[in-house]
């Protein structure tokens, strides 16, 4: 079977549903716009989303086929996102992740202060911090729609929002996404090149 590399993303059901989704599609373009089989999807355990309520969005990457794309939920991912920090305390973010593993977080929030709510912290290579809702100009909770509901139309374009920047940060240490094939596959061109350029990372 081809190796795949996984990624999943976490964020808030609803307001953050949109930017879920378009962070998911944002990093499996920019992989296929270097060859990659690819695929972007939502956690369908976790739906129908509500409220606040946390969710997980995925991506998958692989130099083949994917075998496994009827599996729904990514089991071993090395690369995790979170959109809302607060995701962190109470819930095992890095489920699976195979040690070596990538976290990238939208906080304002030290390296320290994330890695002290992390109790498996030692699965981790790397930890990059990016306020990504400040270079988004909002608080990052603002994109409530129905558009992932049944009947429900994309009327927005890809990563207006924080999914930009978390899109470039993510490239910081990631090889999978790079940053001008991640810029070209995202609407806030701008947000992902700030995304990369203040992102701080702590090699662990």
């Amino acid at each position: 079977m081809a190796d795949v590399f996984e990624v999943t993303i976490w964020c808030r059901g609803v307001i953050q549903d949109m930017e879920g989704r378009h962070l998911s599609l944002v990093l499996a373009n920019a992989a296929a716009k270097d060859g990659k089989f690819v695929q972007a999807w939502d956690n369908y355990a976790d739906l129908p989303d509500r409220v606040q309520v946390p969710l997980r969005k995925y991506c998958r990457v692989s130099d083949e086929e994917i075998e496994m794309r009827y599996l729904y939920e990514n089991d071993n991912p090395q690369l995790v996102l979170v959109m809302d920090d607060t995701i962190i305390k109470g819930i095992d973010i890095l489920r699976g992740m195979p040690k070596g593993g990538q976290l990238v977080v939208n906080t304002k929030r030290s390296a320290d202060e994330i890695l002290s709510l992390i109790p498996n912290k030692d699965l981790l290579s790397a930890l990059v911090l990016v306020d990504a809702t400040g270079i988004a100009g909002g608080t990052g909770l603002e994109s409530v729609d129905f558009m992932g509901s049944e009947g429900g139309v994309e009327a927005v374009s890809v990563a207006v929002g924080i999914a930009a920047p978390l899109c470039g940060a993510a490239t910081k240490v990631c090889d999978k996404f790079k940053l001008d094939h991640v810029v070209a596959s995202a609407a806030n061109k701008a947000g992902v090149k700030e995304g990369a350029k203040t992102a701080v990372v702590k090699t662990l």
